[in-house]
């Protein structure tokens, strides 16, 4: 009897613990393009985000060629409504110049407190420092009803 309940409390802890980071899907803007930089996945960290608490997403991707410089824009809409737009130097997402091969663009940010939980979509276009487009990408993720896990 006493294994049992063992094993139930690990693997409620467990459940608990490990999907705080995990791969998001992401779709291609145009799934026609022949885009220069590839994107191989998105993590998020933690997921679903918590209001207040820092979130960060990581995209893995693959570039056909070196990138000196550039930007990303981000759009964010929440259950299809676009509510913000953000600018980024893409040499302060990732280290420049971008060698031909794998790199990741990593973004950290703290949500304010007040942001309602819910699903969203994320938007983001990456472009070269001569303004030709590299990529573009979408994916969803969510923010959670509790500021955090350890707030509770």
């Amino acid at each position: 009897m006493e294994y049992k309940f063992a094993a139930v409390f690990l693997v409620i802890t467990l459940c608990g613990i490990v999907p705080l980071t995990f791969a998001t899907d992401v779709e291609y803007c145009d799934r026609k393009a022949d885009y220069g930089v590839r994107v191989q996945g998105v993590e998020i960290s933690p997921n679903p985000v918590a209001r207040g608490k820092q979130a960060t997403f990581s995209i893995s991707a693959n570039s056909d060629r070196a990138i000196s410089g550039g930007k990303l824009v981000i759009e964010v809409s929440y259950f299809g409504w676009h509510i913000h737009t953000e600018i980024h130097d893409l040499c302060s997402e990732t280290s420049c110049p971008v060698d031909t091969g794998d790199f990741v663009v990593s973004h950290s940010q703290v949500l304010p407190g007040y942001t309602p939980p819910g699903s969203y979509s994320l938007k983001m276009k990456m472009y070269d420092a001569n303004k030709s487009e590299l990529t573009c990408i979408a994916f969803g993720f969510n923010i959670g009803f509790v500021s955090s896990i350890a707030d509770i």
